[in-house]
């Protein structure tokens, strides 16, 4: 690779267009190149080629020691990094000893059904089928936001998730309780799909590939998303002035509101709905295997943290002052 400046680092361009090429997430495409660009600066800005294991050690004891950060941000940058050496770098390190944090384990927050309705009775409008979707159909919350009209099928009551956590694509249900709702949202969805179009916009984010295949499709309402953000925006990779999904952090704040209105004293964000989805199966007797799909976790063993949840284990303990 080519030796550049600081100030004009090639690696940097290189790094972001195979992070396109692989079709990451704009979100970690710019975490990803923040912590590659961390790495370099704390060392002074070597070319990230000239260093290895022990610059990669000596950064990540920094980032615990120094500045505090929790075990997944040390091991995100480390991801970062891994990504820059083997993708960008084509330089081995796979037999270095790097040190992943480990992550504390912590039961996940889940709500009551009491509560469940307390905090849904508070929402309304796009808010509340957001939350609904959450907990109905146990989807993250990037996974609802970044839905294509194309992704549900009323007629089969099913959702499908496509490049969810780790890449893969899933099926999950569609609550029957949000299939009025959802046909009212999406006919207004298509109107305002049809002023875009008038407008001279009216094209939606759509996978390199894909786009090459099909130039059109962008715009086309099958490809659009379910929850349209409110304002035309300039895409940061293409330039192109085009709607792209709903901001995470309105479905947050309005969640947040709604769980202090409800009285509601527990530390919970959006994704404690996706945890009382799997919880509530079990509580309902749903199948293990059959909620792991549906949430898309890899191995059993993630899924069975919720039913150390119901304090059942998989063996029915009852405490003996029951029996009082």
């Amino acid at each position: 690779m080519d030796v550049q400046s600081p100030e004009n680092p090639l690696w940097m361009d290189e790094m972001r267009a195979v992070l396109r090429a692989m079709h990451y997430s704009l979100r970690t495409e710019t975490a990803y190149l923040g912590w590659a660009a961390g790495f370099v600066r704390y060392h002074e800005n070597r070319h990230p080629s000239d260093m290895g294991e022990q610059q990669i050690n000596e950064f990540l004891k920094h980032l615990a020691v120094h500045r505090n950060v929790s075990s997944s941000t040390q091991n995100q940058a480390l991801c970062a990094i891994v990504f820059l050496y083997k993708h960008v770098l084509k330089k081995n390190i796979g037999e270095l000893e790097l040190i992943w944090a480990e992550k504390p384990r912590k039961l996940p927050v889940v709500f009551s059904p009491a509560e469940i309705k307390a905090v849904m009775s508070r929402l309304n409008g796009t808010a509340w089928m957001t939350a609904m979707l959450l907990y109905g159909s146990g989807l993250r919350l990037m996974e609802c936001l970044r839905l294509r009209v194309k992704d549900i099928d009323f007629d089969y009551r099913q959702i499908t998730v496509h490049d969810g956590k780790g890449f893969k694509d899933r099926v999950t249900m569609l609550p029957e309780k949000l299939v009025a709702p959802l046909k009212d949202h999406l006919a207004k969805v298509k109107n305002l799909h049809e002023k875009d179009l008038l407008g001279g916009t009216g094209s939606v984010y759509i996978p390199y590939a894909l786009e090459r295949k099909y130039p059109q499709a962008s715009k086309g309402f099958a490809w659009q998303y379910v929850f349209p953000a409110r304002q035309i925006s300039v895409d940061p990779r293409s330039g192109i002035r085009r709607r792209h999904h709903l901001d995470a952090a309105v479905v947050q704040k309005a969640f947040k509101q709604a769980v202090r209105g409800a009285g509601i004293l527990k530390h919970a964000g959006p994704h404690s709905l996706r945890h009382s989805f799997a919880t509530h199966l079990l509580m309902r007797g749903s199948d293990i295997r059959t909620v792991q799909e549906l949430l898309g976790h890899e191995n059993v063993a993630t899924t069975q943290i919720y039913t150390h949840v119901l304090n059942r284990g998989g063996l029915g303990v009852k405490s003996p002052a029951d029996d009082l």
